[in-house]
C-alpha cells in the first residue's frame, strides 16, 4: 500500500519542526485534495486491529492515542492557539528560526555519526552563521543564502533514530508515547540519546554544550525554554491538524501509516537524494 501522497504533508507533522510559518499559512487547496484521497485509499487498505506486522501494540497504541488526543484537545491546542493569537507573526517566525537553529546541533552531531559529512558541513555551517550573523538564529541567513546562491545550506533532517538505522538496527514495533507521539522502538532509543546529549533545549543531565554556563543550563531556564519549543511547535501545526480532521478517515491508522513511510523516506535520505546518507 503506498502512501507517499500523504508523506509531503506529514514530514512537516513529525519532523519536529522543520516548516516555517509562511508554509502553514498557504496550504494549498490542492494539497488538502491529495490528502483526503490518500485518506480514502488508506480506508480501503486498512485491516482489522493487530493484523499489521507493523503495529503489534495496536490496541494499546490506540488508548495512549487516545489519551494524547484529550491532552492536546484540553491543554497543548488551547496553549497553542492562545500564543498565535497574542504573538505577532514576524516574531513568531524569529522564535520559530531560533529553535530550529538549535534542532541544528542535533542534525550535525548525526549527520557525523552517519559519516554524511556533506550534510554535516551545510548543518554545522548553518549553525554558525545563523548565530553569529542571524542573532543567535533567530534569522534564517543560511537559506537566505542557500535561496541566493549555488551553495546549499538547506535545512537537514537527522536524529539518532536515522544514525541507527543506518547501520542497519531495525525500527521495530510502532510505538505511540505518551504526549509525545508516534514512534517506534528504535526511535523511542534516538529520542532518549537525542534528548540526554545532543539537543541543546532538552539536554539532561550531561549538560553537553552548556556545561560552563551554569545560569544556562538549570531548569529555571532549561524547562520554560522547553515549553515554549512545544508550545512554538504545536502552533505551527495548527492549519496542519484542521486539515487532517477534515481528511482523515480513521485519523490513527493515517498518523501511523504516514509516520512509518516518512521514516523510512528519511533513513533512505530519498528527500535528499542522498543514498544511504553518504556522499
Amino acid at each position: 500500500m503506498n502512501v507517499e501522497p500523504a508523506v509531503q504533508m506529514w514530514q512537516d507533522l513529525f519532523i519536529n519542526n522543520k516548516i516555517t510559518i509562511f508554509n502553514m499559512t498557504y496550504l494549498s487547496r490542492a494539497k488538502f485534495l491529495v490528502l483526503l484521497l490518500a485518506a480514502v485509499f488508506l480506508a480501503g487498505c486498512a485491516t482489522t486491529q493487530n493484523q499489521n506486522q507493523n503495529d503489534p501494540l495496536e490496541s494499546m497504541n490506540r488508548a495512549v492515542f487516545n489519551f494524547n488526543e484529550t491532552l492536546d484537545d484540553n491543554v497543548m491546542e488551547p496553549a497553542a492557539r492562545g500564543y498565535r493569537w497574542i504573538m505577532p507573526d514576524p516574531l513568531e517566525l524569529l522564535i520559530g528560526n531560533f529553535f530550529s537553529n538549535l534542532n541544528d546541533v542535533v542534525v550535525t552531531t548525526n549527520s557525523i555519526l552517519q559519516l554524511n559529512y556533506k550534510s554535516a558541513l551545510a548543518s554545522g555551517t548553518r549553525v554558525l552563521i545563523n548565530t553569529t550573523f542571524g542573532m543567535f538564529g533567530l534569522i534564517d541567513i543560511a537559506s537566505d543564502i542557500t535561496a541566493a546562491s549555488d551553495v546549499d545550506l538547506s535545512k537537514r533532517n537527522e536524529d539518532f533514530g536515522q544514525t541507527l538505522g543506518f547501520y542497519g538496527l531495525g525500527t521495530g514495533p510502532y510505538i505511540v508515547l505518551p504526549v509525545l507521539g508516534p514512534s517506534t522502538v528504535r526511535d523511542t532509543f534516538g529520542i532518549a540519546v537525542d534528548s540526554f546529549f545532543a539537543d541543546p533545549v532538552t539536554q539532561g543531565v550531561t549538560g553537553v554544550f552548556m556545561d560552563g554556563v551554569p545560569y544556562l543550563n538549570s531548569n529555571e531556564v532549561r524547562l520554560p525554554v522547553a515549553a515554549g519549543s512545544a508550545i512554538d511547535k504545536r502552533a505551527q501545526l495548527l492549519d496542519v491538524e484542521k486539515t487532517l480532521e477534515e481528511a482523515a478517515l480513521d485519523k490513527y491508522e493515517f498518523v501511523r501509516d504516514a509516520y512509518l513511510q516518512r521514516r523510512e523516506s528519511l533513513i533512505n535520505n530519498e528527500d535528499t537524494n542522498e543514498p544511504n546518507g553518504k556522499d
